[in-house]
């Protein structure tokens, strides 16, 4: 798309979504940003380090993420359990020689 068409173009540039990105490089790259957290001093003149929002929603993702990945390996965990225990009823069922 040219310059002009971007600039004046009635329908808005479309950029890439958070929900597309890798979660583990968006963490990554916040934290190599040094904006994953920020320091707060309290009235006792301590300092205390409070993560970031979007460190934290970063973090969110990658555990929804590793949460969908669970969920799909435990139903092929299940699958597999069912195949075997009917394979094994199925040499059950076979007489010895």
């Amino acid at each position: 798309m040219s310059y002009l068409a971007r600039m004046y173009g009635s329908k808005p540039v479309q950029t890439q979504s958070s929900s597309d990105k890798n979660p583990n490089r968006v963490t990554g790259g916040l934290k190599a940003q040094g904006v994953d957290h920020f320091e707060i001093m309290a009235e006792d003149g301590s300092r205390h380090q409070v993560a970031s929002q979007k460190y934290v929603q970063s973090l969110e993702e990658q555990v929804k993420k590793q949460r969908a990945a669970i969920n799909v390996l435990e139903r092929k965990l299940q699958r597999l359990d069912t195949s075997f225990q009917n394979v094994q009823a199925i040499v059950k069922s076979f007489p010895d020689k």
